[in-house]
């Protein structure tokens, strides 16, 4: 079946796509992929993602989640040292290779044998030789994976316009902005007038509302969209701010 949630990745993650088709739309990045294709996801990402069968078929992914402490201790027995801060894309399609390839087929029993007593262990052996392997493929990755600087206060407003939609707590917007959540809630008040949570329910009803008076787009195409978790809290929420139901300005 299509599946659709918002999803927030706390660690750097490598995903290949065994089969259907998996699509991810953050603020500032389209991508997908599909069965045999590989992508390296950027930790600290709020992302809308569909997961989809494709022909009938099954949906199979295989990822790997790279913590960042792992990364650390790696950097330390090896010597590895970011040369400087990375501002390249957030994701990043990762050409099919040789050692890859056969990296994943070797990966398949740790998948299939999550239980098993060897898992944990030698998995966490297969996770670092998963960064040997980018490295040697792309060396041009070890800014992506060996930055640990820690996140800076970014642009406030810029980046609350750009993700209002993602349904996530208020401390994960604080964390993502590079904030403490005292923090975050002052310079929210500072920079918007408005608790957080006031904020949030307002900007996506009036979005909404645009939507729907001027895009003619329904009710039921939007809600998820926008932050909220069912129909039926949506159309409450809209007709305590705005008087009328959403059905009602739906142009007939």
């Amino acid at each position: 079946m299509r599946k659709e949630k918002v999803g927030f990745f706390a660690h750097s993650t490598l995903v290949l796509q065994v089969s259907g088709q998996f699509s991810m739309e953050t603020a500032y990045q389209k991508i997908s992929m599909k069965g045999g294709e590989m992508m390296l996801i950027r930790k600290n990402q709020l992302g809308e993602l569909i997961k989809m069968p494709i022909d009938g078929g099954d949906y199979q992914t295989i990822i790997i989640c790279l913590k960042e402490d792992m990364l650390r201790q790696l950097a330390l027995e090896e010597g590895i040292e970011a040369n400087r801060k990375y501002t390249g894309l957030p994701n990043i399609r990762i050409p099919e290779n040789e050692f890859l390839r056969g990296f994943f087929q070797s990966v398949l029993p740790y998948v299939r044998n999550p239980h098993e007593n060897i898992t944990k262990h030698l998995g966490m052996l297969k996770v670092r030789e998963a960064v040997q392997l980018l490295l040697h493929t792309q060396p041009e990755l070890k800014d992506f994976l060996f930055d640990f600087s820690e996140p800076h206060k970014i642009d406030l407003e810029k980046f609350m316009l750009s993700n209002f939609h993602f349904n996530v707590p208020v401390e994960k917007f604080a964390q993502l902005t590079g904030r403490s959540l005292a923090g975050f809630k002052r310079d929210f008040q500072k920079t918007f007038d408005a608790s957080p949570r006031h904020w949030l329910q307002l900007k996506r009803l009036t979005e909404a509302r645009h939507l729907i008076e001027h895009k003619n787009r329904k009710p039921s195409e939007i809600y998820l969209d926008l932050g909220f978790e069912s129909l039926a809290h949506f159309s409450h929420s809209f007709k305590k701010e705005f008087g009328k139901a959403p059905t009602e300005l739906v142009h007939q």
